[in-house]
Formats: C-alpha cells, sequence, structure tokens
C-alpha cells in the first residue's frame, strides 16, 4: 500500500493505493473506497510474479509404516571420517557403552559406542566407507 498527499484546487487529500492490477486501481481518497480505471499504458514490473499451483494432500494416512517390534534408533556418525571396523553383526543385542565400531576422524580412531541397550536391526556402513557427521550408522531396536 501507497499513501500520498494531493492538493487539487486548494483542497487536501489522503490518496491510499491498496491494489493496482491491469489498468484498475482500487484507492482510498479519505477514507473513502473507489476504483479507478488508469487511461495510460501500465508499465510492467521487472519482478517476475511467481505462480505456484496449490499444494493437494491426496494422502489419507501417513506412508510411514509403524513397527510393531520396538522403536527404531539410529546411531550416527560424530565426526565425518572414514569406518575402520564395524565390531558387531546384524541381530547381535548389545549393552549400553558396547563399542559397535571404530572411525578414523581428524587422524585419530574414535570408538562408536551404543547409546543405550538394545538389538541391531541394519548395519548401513561397510569397513573403507566414508561417511558425513550425522549419517546413520547403524539402526538398533
Amino acid at each position: 500500500m501507497k499513501k500520498f498527499d494531493f492538493t487539487i484546487k486548494g483542497n487536501k487529500y489522503e490518496v491510499e493505493i491498496s491494489s493496482f492490477e491491469n489498468n484498475i486501481a482500487e484507492i482510498e481518497v479519505n477514507g473513502t473506497h473507489y476504483s479507478v480505471e488508469v487511461h495510460q499504458e501500465v508499465k510492467k514490473s521487472k519482478t517476475p510474479t511467481l505462480v505456484r499451483p496449490e499444494v493437494v494432500n491426496k494422502r489419507t494416512e501417513s506412508k510411514i509404516k509403524k513397527s510393531v517390534g520396538g522403536v527404531s534408533f539410529a546411531v550416527k556418525a560424530p565426526l565425518p571420517g572414514t569406518i575402520l571396523s564395524v565390531s558387531v553383526n546384524v541381530g547381535d543385542s548389545v549393552k549400553r557403552g558396547q563399542e559397535l565400531m571404530i572411525m578414523e576422524a581428524m587422524k585419530m580412531e574414535n570408538k562408536v559406542l551404543a547409546e543405550k541397550d538394545g538389538t541391531i536391526k541394519s548395519i548401513k556402513v561397510n569397513t573403507g566407507d566414508a561417511v558425513l557427521q550425522n549419517d546413520v550408522l547403524i539402526e538398533m531396536e
């Protein structure tokens, strides 16, 4: 909205332009609303107007299936690095603090430990793989 003060034949007018599309301007003069047709060529805006289609949610239920067994827990890489060895296999039961794998990060060997008790559901990396920080290494139940 743009506001202007006009003086026409000694009378002062406060004009507020609400919208301006094609050659029709919606304005308010001293509190009264008007639709005004403009009789000159309208300059096109240099900024393009983005028109996006309406997003329609076609899903009625979530695609994520809840597992009956237990809640999955992801063990993530604490730093970017390389996997040197994996100490567990799928199906192994592990205790909190048990070594799961060794990875090299920042020229140091780091042990990746289990944060809680559980069972190894899947191992997402192999020996020699390069990983980034927060990459999923192991899924546990």
